[in-house]
């Protein structure tokens, strides 16, 4: 396959799948799987590559893959006006990234993670999130080198239910890797990262 046709064919899978779920928008109730007080058990992995945000004249290039579990809550329930109501969720997740190349490292620690669903589009739910994590590392690069680091992401991306409890979900995330300074060297570095994942709610 050609990489023209790549993205055409993505496309076309996502028109699929947008349009199986469009006839099951009406019998979802995003009020009820949203309610104040439902737990959320998320299960996910994904993977990315640096990329030279600040134009420095070199760089490592790493590459890396990643999984975590979050455990979250929703702790209001649906809030907000037309295509602005949503839920906010907020959790924990252990976090786990792998560098594949050119190093074989690792990064470990827990973040803290926030995720809002936009709601008015039934069973097909888009979302941003905020994820915040601590941890170690054993990552020596020119980079950042460090026993202790920080792992930010920011992101957005999709959810469709496949149940009223049972949703899969697809997104990007953006992501910074920094000790914060203390330790040296800290240039820290920015990634392009994919995600996708499957979450189950349930009071």
């Amino acid at each position: 396959m050609t990489r023209g046709r790549r993205p055409r064919y993505l496309l076309a899978g996502l028109v699929v799948v947008l349009a199986g779920t469009a006839g099951l928008a009406s019998a979802f109730d995003g009020e009820q799987t949203f309610q104040a007080g439902t737990y959320v058990v998320s299960v996910e992995g994904g993977g990315g590559s640096q990329f030279n945000l600040e134009g420095k004249r070199d760089q490592t290039g790493l590459e890396f893959w990643n999984t975590g579990v979050r455990v979250s809550v929703i702790p209001w329930g649906p809030v907000g006006p037309s295509i602005l109501r949503g839920a906010l969720e907020v959790g924990l997740e252990p976090f786990y990234q792998r560098y594949t190349d050119p190093v074989d490292a690792y990064f470990a620690g827990l973040a803290a993670v926030g995720r809002y669903h936009f709601l008015s589009l039934g069973r097909v739910v888009p979302y941003t999130e905020l994820f915040l994590a601590a941890g170690g590392t054993d990552l020596r690069v020119r980079e950042i080198d460090s026993d202790f680091t920080f792992l930010l992401q920011a992101g957005a991306g999709l959810s469709v239910f496949v149940t009223d409890q049972l949703a899969v979900y697809a997104g990007y995330r953006f992501q910074h890797v920094s000790n914060g300074h203390t330790d040296t060297p800290n240039r820290g570095f920015e990634s392009h990262t994919g995600v996708a994942g499957v979450s189950f709610y349930f009071r």
